[in-house]
This record gives structure tokens, C-alpha cells and sequence, in this order.
């Protein structure tokens, strides 16, 4: 017993052997043992899960580690067709070839594979929906591993399609010589079509000997008149599903929607790229995003030098500066936006204007209303230059309007009152008695 459980009974080691954690072992009293093995009541016991390692000088369990599975260049996958792009397909992996280890485990950023249009055949094909179709079995060779899993399905006769079913009926495609650049066919409905066929097809991934498929991919030929009337010149329609895409035709009118969303070369949306510069090294980059004055924008060196903890206090001291600097010019340019508070419902933004331009030139007079359109007693305006508007701020105290007293607060970015100032609080309270 170890604690309240039992224990197995001791078995004679043997270098290899599987064991698990409580293992009883018959070793000697004078061996020298690793952490993977204690004594307990006069008795050796593994502690870990994993093989037993002896040699001559330790005694030892080795544990073992599930590792999770990453596709390796040169490798063999096999995959399921899972979304079809303009120019690439993605391929969810399902299983890599030649692995004999029992673990099933696939590292999670690299489940699935991408194969580029020009890598499903060896014939020019406008798109991927063109060679294979969603929910198609696929085998392909990794081409790149990193970042993302990219495979291809040409250079070798066992790569390419192995099994496809039929988008109207459901069933299994079969192989057809018959009509030219339609290798595959329906024995159900009138269904024909083309598939970047593996010679495994219809074989799952065993290729059987003395079959060959390539004559059928006719690999280097051009296409057929009828044959190319078919193909997805305008992509591979990726938002039908193969049903839709069946009963809608080869040609159709795309939806609008479709038309304006902007795309990558893997036919996914595709973002906006803005040119700025790096406020670190001073390059000129582009980023996705629409950059905001006074807030670090860099490079993609740049980036991972600051993960790292590579900059230096020099380099952080400059960028600082530059981002100080960058802030000023924008507020500059943009004006003080200040709160007015207290305002008579009868102002007019005039009125407000003549009021305050000679503290300082207005850029912007805005009065708050409602849905309605009736004014809620306050409003917004913009100075031209951000520094007379803070000494305005402070010289307007006793300003006032129709018999009221007007509040002037510096508004934040969002256009709100800035909160916790000794200001907000006295608002408050003279609001309330006037109302």
C-alpha cells in the first residue's frame, strides 16, 4: 500500500518496460535510482508514468511526454477540404503520414493547411473550387511549415483528391473517362465534373499498384471550350455551399455584397493598410488600423525588439520625445475641444461666439439637444489654439449668459467632461439649484 492505495504486485524490471505510477519493481537495496523511482516500505516503486531505463550506472523511469503534432516540410498529409477561397483551399489535417507514434494530438495553430490554387494541378486552374470541392479528402505534400501549414498536390501521382462526393445527390463520385476534363461523374444524377485526382482515389490512403489517374488530370493540356466556360473565373464562389453552388449554375450573378468586400490573395477579407511611420527607428511602415497621434506605432522589427527587451533606454527616451511631439502637432491641429455647461435654452450659437471669441478664436460652436431638437443646457466648442483656450478656461470663471453663469470644462478625446476635477462637483450642485 502507498498511502490508502494498493499496490502492484513487483515486477522484474526489464530496460523498456511500461510502467505506471505505484509500479512495485524488484531492484537491489544497493542501486542507484533517478527521480522517477522511490522507496517505500523496504520497497522500489515508480512515480512516474513512462518506460524504465536501467543501465549500468542509474535506474531510472523516463516519463512520457505527449508532444503535440506539427507537419514537418516533405511530410505527407491528409486532409478534408473544409472552406474554398478564390485562390486557396484550406484543408482541416486529419492525418500525417509515416507518424508511428499512437498520440493524435495536433498542435492547435497548425490544424489546418492552406494550398494554393496553383498548387492543386499542373495545368493552369482559375481557381481552387475548380480541382477539388468542400468536404473532398484530400492528400498533399507540406511545403512550409511555418507560421502557417501551406501543401501542395502537385509533383507526385499520389497526390491530389481521394475522395469526393456528388453536391446534389451525396454519393460518391466515380472516376469517368468519358467527356474530356470531366474525370469524375454520378452514377445517381446527371452530375459531371473535375477533381485534381490522386491515384489513390477511391482507395483511401493505400495506393494501389498499377493504377494511374494522371492521364485524367491531363497535367499541362489546355482546357477544353466547353471545359472552360465551367471554370470560376470570377473565384471559386466560396459563399455558396456545394448544394447552392450546384442549383445556382456555373455562372451567376454575384451578390453585391460580395463584389465590394475587398480580399487577399486567399480570397479572405482583406484590411486596410495605412502608411505611417515607425515612431521607434523612424522607417516608414504600414499598419491595419487607422494610426491615432501621440500613441506608439511600429515596425514589425520593431515590435518584436520591444518583446524581446532589446530597446534601449536611449531608444525609449527618443521615441517618447517623438510621440510628445506628434501629440502636440495634433492637438494643435485638431483645437481644444472645452465643455460649456449652464447654458440658457434660448443661446444661439452666435450669442456663444460673440461671448467667448475675444478670449480666443472658436473653431467649432456646438449646443447639445435632444431627440427633439429642444437644447439641454450645455454644448461643446473648439479653440484654434489649445494653449489660449486652457488661459481662457481659467479667465471665464465669472463668465455669463442670459442672467446664468456658463461653466467651461477641457473636454476629454470622446467629447465628455474630463472626470475628478474640483470642477465637475461644483457643476453638479449649482445645476441642480437652477433647475
Amino acid at each position: 500500500m502507498i498511502g490508502n492505495r494498493p499496490v502492484a504486485n513487483s515486477m522484474s524490471p526489464s530496460d523498456g518496460s511500461y510502467v505506471t505510477p505505484g509500479t512495485s519493481l524488484s531492484l537491489g537495496d544497493n542501486i542507484i535510482t533517478g527521480s522517477g523511482i522511490g522507496r517505500h516500505q523496504n520497497q522500489w516503486v515508480a512515480l512516474r508514468s513512462g518506460t524504465l531505463s536501467i543501465s549500468d550506472e542509474i535506474v531510472d523511469v523516463i516519463a512520457s511526454v505527449s508532444t503535440p503534432k506539427i507537419p514537418q516540410i516533405g511530410e505527407v498529409i491528409i486532409g478534408r477540404v473544409s472552406r474554398l477561397h478564390s485562390k486557396t483551399a484550406e484543408i482541416e489535417i486529419l492525418h500525417i503520414e509515416g507518424r508511428n507514434d499512437p498520440n493524435r494530438t495536433q498542435d492547435a495553430l497548425h490544424r489546418t493547411a492552406d494550398i494554393f490554387v496553383s498548387e492543386i494541378v499542373d495545368r493552369f486552374m482559375p481557381s481552387p473550387g475548380d480541382g477539388m470541392r468542400s468536404r473532398d479528402i484530400v492528400r498533399a505534400k507540406v511545403i512550409q511549415s511555418e507560421p502557417i501549414v501551406k501543401a501542395s498536390c502537385k509533383g507526385d501521382p499520389a497526390l491530389g483528391v481521394l475522395h469526393s462526393i456528388c453536391p446534389v445527390c451525396g454519393i460518391f463520385l466515380e472516376v469517368s473517362d468519358k467527356t474530356p476534363d470531366q474525370n469524375v461523374k454520378c452514377s445517381r444524377c446527371d452530375y459531371t465534373g473535375y477533381r485534381a485526382l490522386s491515384n489513390g482515389y477511391g482507395h483511401g490512403h493505400i495506393l494501389p499498384e498499377g493504377l494511374d489517374y494522371s492521364s485524367l488530370n491531363r497535367g499541362g493540356e489546355r482546357w477544353t471550350e466547353e471545359m472552360d466556360g465551367r471554370l470560376g473565373h470570377d473565384g471559386a464562389r466560396p459563399y455558396l455551399s456545394p448544394m447552392a453552388d450546384y442549383r445556382r449554375g456555373e455562372k451567376h450573378i454575384i451578390p453585391e455584397n460580395q463584389i465590394r468586400r475587398p480580399s487577399g490573395r486567399d480570397g479572405r477579407p482583406r484590411r486596410e493598410m495605412h502608411a505611417t511611420t515607425c515612431t521607434l527607428c523612424g522607417t516608414a511602415t504600414k499598419v491595419p488600423f487607422e494610426p491615432t497621434p501621440g500613441k506608439p506605432i511600429r515596425c514589425r522589427d520593431c515590435m518584436d525588439k520591444i518583446k524581446s527587451g532589446e530597446a534601449s533606454k536611449e531608444e525609449l527616451a527618443k521615441e517618447r520625445e517623438v510621440i510628445n511631439k506628434m501629440k502636440h502637432e495634433a492637438e494643435k491641429a485638431a483645437g481644444l475641444k472645452v465643455f460649456v455647461g449652464g447654458l440658457p435654452h434660448s443661446a444661439t450659437e452666435e450669442e456663444i461666439r460673440e461671448l467667448i471669441e475675444p478670449h480666443g478664436s472658436l473653431k467649432k460652436v456646438d449646443i447639445v439637444t435632444d431627440r427633439e431638437g429642444a437644447p439641454k443646457g450645455f454644448g461643446f466648442i473648439v479653440f484654434d489654439d489649445p494653449e489660449k483656450g486652457r488661459a481662457a478656461i481659467q479667465t471665464m470663471k465669472d463668465i455669463k449668459l442670459g442672467g446664468r453663469r456658463l461653466r467651461f470644462e477641457e473636454a476629454n478625446s470622446g467629447g465628455g467632461r474630463r472626470r475628478g476635477g474640483r470642477g465637475n462637483g461644483k457643476g453638479r450642485r449649482d445645476n441642480s439649484r437652477r433647475n
